[in-house]
């Protein structure tokens, strides 16, 4: 039976369990899970991610299509670590009494309740969505610049492609996204020669004289920092890209780029996110380069054992022979660039580039300004024109003036009935009252209206207004960017053309 295929390259369309998902709380916040509905946990629902937005137990995420608004459930917190709980004796709440058979330690899982409030989506893990939730160990390669990287370097599904300084992996899920047309023991999804070379043989086609099998493609990670290359190690046997990503621990300043067992990766594309770039290059060449040229790339600082005069085994290229090799490096210092530039120069690396990248987000929108958009969602209840801000003030003095004289009619009228008690007058008291009423219903007939009023107003032109036409087209830039700045080198390096190749052009073409 072949092995299940990494969700990163063929996530399916639901969740399934023991297999990566991305819970997405927000844009910018993600959390990726192994889905694991009866893994080890001290609750009764089994495992559960806890968040600021509610507690998600694994077994509602298991089966979902991606996508779905998932609730958030109740989770009796207070189960947790009962069964560590020891008497004041020393003994164990669960030890088993003299003379009785020993329980089943295995706990059914409970079904989770829905919560009253709190969601979160799920969706499915991306190159993209990965480097965004990863654990960072070290600074990532984000996704503006990874994407640039892999197609200037022209990368292509049966590549192979070597990654130097590896860290936290980002680079690494992107590049085997990139490379990937099957691999031995999984399931080839993507439309590949061979179903191409079967459709043309349908329609009478004549196939070619050759049949060449496809070599797969692969990634070839180089960390030097052990326990960083151990991590990632396990992450990709997790997420199921060990069949076409190779991690080694390895200092390639002095050991090179070639695999453990002595042969050539063969790359076609290489990518360095090292401190020192110029000082791997002399291993990046097609013929063991000459003491001149690794004394001229190489550091002076470079450690004694490190250096080019300790004996090496017999150069093996690990570089393509048959097509031409692109190179990136990434650095954040315009020194270290400059001495790359020469190393490559040096070597015989050619179309040698410098490229920044600044990535920004706009966030495109309509603009809703003015009075009539008060209590409504996304609208500015800012006056929009001169004239709407006079007459808004018009109505705020207008209703100030109204209340200013009703409280002073209400003054007049408790000094006139205070004078006529003092007489003795009681006769004129129903007609003042009238009189009273009358006033106020006069003045408040000009009233003009409150906020209350307006609110209601406004609610209720909404249901017949088209919001999401009206208001005018803006958009602005996110003032933090989701990468770091830093330098990429491109440079290319021809493949080699020997004497018979030069016989053989000459004999075809001549």
């Amino acid at each position: 039976m072949a092995p299940v295929i990494s969700p990163f390259l063929d996530p399916g369309t639901h969740s399934q369990a023991n297999s990566l998902g991305i819970v997405q709380l927000r844009r910018d916040h993600l959390i990726p899970a192994v889905l694991a509905p009866e893994g080890d946990s001290d609750y009764a629902v089994g495992k559960v991610e806890n968040t600021r937005f509610g507690s998600f137990p694994h077994s509602t995420l298991v089966d979902q299509p991606w996508g779905t608004q998932v609730l958030a459930s109740v989770v009796d917190t207070g189960s947790r670590g009962k069964s560590k709980k020891r008497k004041r004796d020393g003994k164990d709440e669960d030890a088993e009494t003299p003379g009785t058979e020993p329980t089943d330690t295995k706990k059914d899982i409970v079904k989770a309740a829905t919560a009253s409030s709190g969601f979160a989506h799920l969706i499915p893990p991306t190159p993209e969505t990965w480097t965004l939730s990863l654990p960072h160990r070290t600074q990532v390669v984000y996704t503006p610049d990874s994407s640039y990287i892999l197609q200037r370097l022209r990368v292509r599904p049966g590549d192979h492609l070597i990654e130097a300084g590896a860290g936290s992996g980002s680079f690494t899920h992107a590049a085997a996204r990139c490379v990937y047309n099957g691999a031995p023991g999984m399931e080839i999804t993507s439309y590949s020669a061979a179903d191409m070379q079967e459709e043309l043989n349908a329609v009478g086609t004549e196939p070619a004289k050759r049949k060449r099998t496809p070599r797969h493609g692969g990634v070839y990670s180089f960390e030097y920092h052990e326990p960083r290359a151990k991590q990632l190690r396990h992450e990709i046997v997790e997420h199921g890209l060990d069949p076409v990503v190779t991690v080694t621990h390895r200092d390639v300043y002095g050991d090179g780029f070639n695999l453990d067992n002595g042969t050539s990766p063969e790359a076609d594309a290489v990518f360095l996110d090292l401190p020192a770039p110029w000082q791997a290059l002399k291993h990046l060449t097609r013929t063991p380069p000459s003491a001149a040229a690794v004394q001229a790339v190489t550091s002076a600082s470079l450690p004694p054992e490190s250096t080019a005069d300790t004996p090496s085994k017999p150069f093996v290229s690990p570089l393509n022979p048959r097509k031409a090799v692109r190179i990136c490096t990434f650095s954040p210092c315009i020194e270290q660039v400059t001495k790359t530039v020469a190393a490559l120069r040096t070597l015989g690396w050619l179309e040698i580039d410098m490229v920044e990248i600044q990535a920004k987000r706009l966030e495109v929108r309509r603009e809703r300004v003015g009075l009539a958009e008060e209590g409504l969602r996304g609208g500015n209840a800012s006056a929009a024109t001169v004239q709407e801000a006079v007459q808004r003030l018009r109505d705020v003095e207008g209703r100030a003036a109204v209340f200013h004289s009703l409280q002073k009619e209400k003054q007049e009228e408790v000094m006139r009935k205070a004078e006529a008690r003092k007489k003795g007058m009681n006769n004129g008291d129903a007609e003042a009252k009238e009189k009273e009423k009358e006033k106020l219903k006069a003045l408040k007939e000009g009233l003009p209206p409150s906020k209350h009023d307006r609110l209601d107003k406004a609610k209720k032109d909404a249901e017949t207004r088209a919001l999401y036409k009206e208001g005018r087209l803006v958009h602005r830039t996110e003032p933090e960017l989701k990468t770091h700045t830093s330098y990429l080198v491109f440079a290319v390096l021809p493949r080699q053309w020997t004497a018979e190749d030069e016989e053989k052009a000459r004999k075809k073409y001549g």
